[in-house]
């Protein structure tokens, strides 16, 4: 043997020792690393990648305690560990086959998922020509390691995947910028008010319909929707079912958190009927994925907005649909009527999007029973002559509502003809009485129930604006 050939036949065992090695070592998920927070007091589950069929080991250091699996013959592990109480400490998680790999600053507190379109990706820093009201001075103010994010990278996938891009970061100026407005809001509020960690799971796309983020199996009994077979079928990734799912959700699904907020709805506004079975199934279909129970899934009507120039139906009949989406256990629906920003589809006020859900989390989630966090709905409708009367209930708020001294401008009342007629209309108590000397005989009224008329009326305990409905079904 020649010495090259020697030299050539070293380098080629070295090679293949590295390779070896390389694919023998543990190899985690993305959304496994530094500065993660991981849920309290759960059973979370860790998973990851070894060489097959070889024992690896998960050592929290808040314990110490060892829990033990065996890879199956592809490598793939998965296990549960016990977390604490949240607090501010710093631990570490170590991940061993005989080789560790250790993750550092890891803190326990509550992890929330945050998914939708564009409302939910619009940083902290604005988007282009959109900024984010309060936004300069809230990233000034938002050095805090007890809040930190995992914004998933975006891919569109047409079969499920086991990893994504991503890393975890802890709030503060060079970093809050790039961080979900609402999210952020909505971490700031809980974080504050319930002083332990929280960390953010965001996943979003603007434009995204809410098909792109379901699974095949929870479309397989609605027909309107066609699930792709290959690559070739994908024309938008933004608009071809489940390919978000696949690509930016499945691989983060599993992981240990408290629950999920969402900001959608958009891009199916002409849709309203079959977005009521959507958002039922995929919130269903979400918690058996995730397979730690009906965990509370907080969501934001989406707010009104001068949609006439797309055409279609007007977004009144979204927003009724996506307020039937309480039906679906453990929701809750903010209400966004106050906006102000029906030339922007991108609302500046974050703040009071993300605070919305939060106040719907410490209410419902943590128990805070002192918290007032549902907006008014329709109770009750009834005609007294020629007037017609809408009774609200209030959730348990005695303070009950104003105008703030502005007159109500926005309700219409129609007779039997179908007819609406602008309203002249009262606030008394929990009451509105609508009155129009058009109509004889009321029928039905309808509030705001168009594209761009904002709410004048609101809770005094909470300031939550009362939502758009109609009491008719024309």
């Amino acid at each position: 043997m020649t010495k090259i050939s020697r030299f050539f036949l070293a380098g080629l065992l070295l090679v293949t020792v590295i390779a070896f090695q390389v694919k023998a070592d543990i190899k985690l998920p993305a959304i496994f690393g530094d500065n993660m927070v991981l849920q309290q007091q759960s059973q979370v589950a860790v998973w990851g990648w070894a060489k097959a069929n070889t024992g690896v080991k998960v050592t929290g250091s808040w314990d110490k305690k060892s829990h033990s699996v065996q890879s199956d013959g592809k490598g793939y592990w998965k296990l549960k560990i016990q977390t604490p109480a949240a607090s501010h400490a710093a631990y570490t998680l170590t991940v061993s086959d005989g080789k560790a790999v250790v993750l550092k600053n890891v803190l326990i507190g509550e992890v929330w998922v945050c998914s939708g379109q564009s409302n939910m990706e619009m940083p902290m820093k604005g988007f282009y020509g959109q900024p984010i009201e309060g936004g300069p001075e809230a990233i000034a103010h938002s050095y805090n390691p007890g809040i930190r994010c995992f914004t998933v990278k975006k891919a569109f996938k047409v079969t499920p995947q086991d990893d994504c891009s991503g890393t975890w970061e802890a709030a503060g100026a060079q970093t809050t910028p790039d961080f979900t407005a609402t999210g952020y809001f909505f971490a700031r509020l809980l974080n504050q008010a319930l002083n332990v960690p929280v960390g953010l799971i965001h996943t979003s796309w603007g434009g995204s319909r809410i098909e792109t983020w379901m699974t095949p199996a929870s479309l397989k009994d609605i027909p309107e929707v066609t699930v792709p077979a290959s690559e070739a079928d994908v024309k938008s990734p933004t608009g071809t079912p489940t390919v978000l799912y696949n690509g930016m959700v499945h691989p983060i699904a599993g992981y240990g958190i408290r629950g999920a907020i969402w900001y959608q709805g958009e891009a199916n506004r002409t849709e309203a009927a079959l977005y009521v079975k959507l958002f039922d199934q995929m919130v269903r279909e979400w918690r058996n994925i995730w397979g730690v129970g009906e965990f509370p899934f907080y969501y934001c009507q989406i707010a009104p907005f001068n949609y006439a120039m797309w055409g279609g139906l007007h977004s009144g009949f979204i927003r009724e649909a996506q307020a039937k989406g309480m039906l679906t256990p453990n929701t809750g629906m903010a209400v966004l009527m106050d906006a102000e920003s029906i030339d922007c589809i991108h609302p500046p006020k974050k703040k009071d999007a993300g605070e919305r859900m939060a106040l719907w989390a410490l209410a419902k989630t943590y128990g805070m029973d002192k918290v007032h966090y549902r907006s008014p709905e329709v109770k009750s409708f009834t005609t007294e002559g020629r007037v017609a009367v809408v009774t609200f209930d209030l959730f348990g708020s005695a303070a009950g509502l104003t105008t703030y001294g502005k007159e109500i401008l926005n309700f219409k009342i129609a007779g039997g003809n179908k007819q609406f007629h602008p309203a002249k209309a009262a606030l008394s108590g929990d009451k509105v009485y609508i009155f129009s000397p058009a109509v004889a005989e009321p029928v039905a009224v309808r509030y705001c129930f168009d594209d761009t008329s904002a709410t004048e009326i609101f809770t005094v305990e909470g300031n939550l604006p009362v939502s758009s409905f109609r009491t008719d079904e024309w």
